[in-house]
């Protein structure tokens, strides 16, 4: 019986995709680059890149925080100071929201009260700790547990460890992991040994997912986990 839920956080409950669009354009223009939707395109792409090498453990969070901009905007010939640029473009993403479709009343009306619910999540605190508060989704999640704070990045199993240490999970297989992404949130439910749940958000699984569940969508993880 399912009693812990550990939900990711972007690109699964809120929309990291639209958000990361509207902060590197603001962000681009902080810096004197006007922003087209290549140009935004082209840093999805670089910083997928760099989530993707430090999830394979070839960068560390410091060196994917700065470094895609490093390497974006050096594309551009423009020189930056890193650290500055992520600062600019962390404070710009930590403000406002967009919900995912069915997410909020998931969590708030469906959810809350059912199940004990943690939020475990790849990014950097300042980031996630604003669009927190903007959803208002603190009053619902027991605790968050970011990988910079806890130390550890999925799909390292020591994230779902800790976070599962941390909510009193003595049965493994009362706790499930649900989130987007099958190199981090499936990844690391598998190697901590729990059960996961894919949110795909209407697209097809692919083979090799690994997942133990798919959902296309809210309505399909509600009655995978209500039962």
């Amino acid at each position: 019986m399912i009693k812990y839920l550990f939900l990711d956080f972007d690109n699964t409950i809120l929309d990291f995709t639209k958000a990361e669009s509207i902060a590197i354009r603001k962000t681009m223009r902080a810096y004197g680059l006007e922003p087209t939707d290549e140009l935004a395109r082209r840093y999805s792409a670089i910083n997928d890149w760099h989530w993707k090498a430090l999830e394979r453990g070839e960068l560390t969070k410091p060196e994917v925080v700065t470094r895609r901009f490093a390497v974006f905007f050096g594309e551009q010939g423009i020189d930056v100071d890193e650290k500055a640029v992520a600062k600019t473009y962390e404070t710009f993403l930590s403000q406002g929201h967009w919900f995912l479709p069915g997410a909020e009343k998931a969590v708030k009306e469906e959810l809350f009260g059912k199940y004990r619910l943690f939020l475990a999540s790849n990014g950097t605190p300042v980031v996630q700790h604003g669009r927190m508060t903007s959803a208002g989704l603190y009053p619902y999640f027991e605790q968050s547990f970011i990988s910079e704070e806890i130390g550890h990045s999925k799909p390292h199993p020591a994230m779902i460890h800790k976070a599962m240490a941390d909510a009193g999970v003595t049965d493994p297989r009362q706790a499930v992991v649900f989130g987007d992404s099958i190199t981090a949130d499936i990844a690391a439910a598998r190697n901590a040994g729990v059960d996961s749940i894919l949110y795909t958000n209407g697209a097809d699984a692919p083979d090799g997912h690994g997942a133990d569940y798919v959902a296309h969508n809210f309505e399909e993880a509600l009655r995978l986990i209500l039962g």
